[in-house]
């Protein structure tokens, strides 16, 4: 079994090698992690436009999306915020944690 796996680690990085974009494209998406935020608490009647303009003085967001209830047909109280830089995905959960948008206190935490 260790034989295979030795197999793939070394078809894996002589691919790499022959294409560069493949090791970029992993550090895109480890960085992404860290600059896409949790946000619970949010209003029923928050929207995606209303959640990225919220967030949005503190850095470009990417994507606001809030989670819906497929069978209720209304969110379920949370959302991810991503940003493009770490950096402002940080000032965003020092800043907005705690906050009220919408009428409601958000809180803010990294996504797992």
């Amino acid at each position: 079994m260790m034989a295979s796996f030795r197999g793939i680690s070394d078809t894996f990085l002589r691919f790499s090698s022959l294409n560069p974009y493949l090791l970029s494209s992993q550090l895109i998406f480890c960085r992404g992690i860290a600059s896409t935020l949790f946000v619970k608490g949010i209003s029923f009647s928050t929207t995606e436009k209303t959640l990225a303009e919220a967030f949005s003085q503190f850095g470009e967001v990417v994507e606001a999306k809030i989670i819906m209830d497929k069978r209720k047909l209304r969110p379920k109280g949370f959302a991810y915020v991503t940003f493009t830089r770490e950096d402002e995905a940080e000032k965003a959960l020092t800043e907005m944690n705690g906050k009220v948008v919408d009428g409601r206190t958000v809180l803010v935490d990294y996504a797992m």
